[in-house]
């Protein structure tokens, strides 16, 4: 049975559509430390781990993501792993234009590390606009959501970085960044994908309600690289 590109999101983002940002090899990459923290590996074995592993620096903390739960070789530290729900937009009809939503750029990205560490949504660093199409909501100049695309594998791009300041939440300003979202992503031929944590209950809820489905559960652990590798 043929694996599903989003079993492996990761890697196979790094060899095409993110391709561009990806750094490593054949067998194992990853984004810059200030693009993203993903890595991918072609196969989830100890010798692609041990790969990954010389490859990145000291202290540095990456996040792989896998349909299957892993074995994690010992000389690694895990960090923490989180249960994810990937969710695919299943929906016939394409939603209208909203045009209140700007395009994001580098202007911006002080703001949106401000608001993305209010939020939580997920890392969002320094250089993480570079994965592109980021758009938001200004109120006087001010941003207070915001969304964009990241892993891009293949014909599957991933909605990401989807928040709202609590000072404006329930607006429906989620919603409208997310459709529009949607909206590009399939005029370009294209399927949208996103991930949300399993026990988060009102996102899922409202992901369903905007046309998405669950496709499969996914584990991504974190892992930090320490200073000495211990025995396997």
């Amino acid at each position: 049975m043929t694996n599903h590109l989003l079993d492996n999101p990761a890697w196979n983002a790094m060899n095409s559509g993110n391709r561009h940002l990806a750094l490593g090899n054949d067998r194992t990459k990853f984004f810059p430390a200030d693009v993203g923290p993903f890595a991918g590996l072609k196969n989830y074995d100890e010798p692609s781990f041990r790969e990954l592993y010389d490859l990145i620096p000291p202290g540095r903390i990456v996040a792989i993501p896998s349909k299957n739960k892993l074995a994690v070789p010992k000389y690694w530290q895990i960090k923490n792993t989180f249960d994810i729900i990937q969710m695919i937009f299943n929906k016939a009809s394409v939603p209208a234009s909203y045009p209140d939503i700007i395009p994001l750029d580098t202007q911006h990205v002080p703001q949106m590390i401000e608001l993305t560490k209010l939020t939580q949504p997920g890392p969002f660093l320094q250089r993480t606009i570079e994965f592109g199409n980021y758009t938001g909501i200004l109120n006087s100049d001010r941003l207070i959501a915001m969304a964009g695309q990241r892993m891009h594998a293949d014909k599957y791009v991933e909605i990401s970085a989807v928040c709202t300041h609590p000072d404006f939440a329930g607006k429906g300003y989620a919603s409208s960044l997310i459709l529009d979202q949607v909206d590009k992503i399939v005029q370009e031929g294209n399927i949208p994908f996103l991930h949300v944590k399993a026990d988060n209950k009102s996102a899922i809820n409202l992901y369903k309600h905007l046309g998405f489905t669950v496709r499969s559960g996914i584990y991504i652990y974190a892992l930090q690289k320490g200073d000495k590798r211990k025995t396997i």
